[in-house]
């Protein structure tokens, strides 16, 4: 993927090399930038305000920030991933351009919840987020790369653009 496919409304990545290989200084401004996205100054979707999912904290950041620059079905074993950490600052963008036609926004019901799901597929990147009553959590975002997971997402899109938030 090269910087020149990205929409006006997207960041760039925000590269490890950039920061000479120092995960400390790395992390840092990747938690700096989560927080001027989600903390410092709370985003809207679609006039509903964004909270954030606190427990389980670990070393004092939020359930919210760990699922976005981590994986792993563990909770307490996930482990940060790269591709995650260099897109800290497209989850916000993309609740906020939720309109662009080159995203596919689908809600779906998990149990009790209702998943709202913005797929950028040019961009191999899902955001998925969780309706509450009267606010929406960030839930997690990340890349997808492997073809049957981007053919699936593609089939629950159709199953479920009409559905309503």
């Amino acid at each position: 993927m090269t910087q020149s496919t990205l929409p006006d409304w997207l960041p760039e990545l925000v590269c490890l090399q950039d920061f000479n290989g120092n995960w400390q200084h790395y992390f840092d401004e990747v938690y700096r930038l989560f927080c001027a996205d989600f903390v410092d100054d709370k985003p809207y979707f679609r006039g509903q305000r964004l909270g954030l999912k606190r427990h389980p904290e670990y070393d004092g950041k939020s359930a919210t920030f760990w699922h976005m620059i981590s994986e792993g079905s563990v909770e307490a074993e996930r482990e940060p991933d790269l591709r995650r950490c260099e897109r800290i600052a497209w989850p916000r963008p993309h609740i906020e351009n939720d309109t662009d036609t080159a995203l596919k926004v689908w809600v779906e019901k998990r149990g009790s919840d209702k998943r709202i799901h913005i797929w950028h597929e040019a961009e191999e990147y899902l955001v998925v987020l969780n309706k509450r009553q009267d606010y929406v959590l960030p839930w997690t975002a990340y890349t997808v790369q492997r073809t049957h997971q981007k053919l699936k997402l593609n089939k629950r899109w159709e199953r479920n653009k009409h559905e309503t938030f």
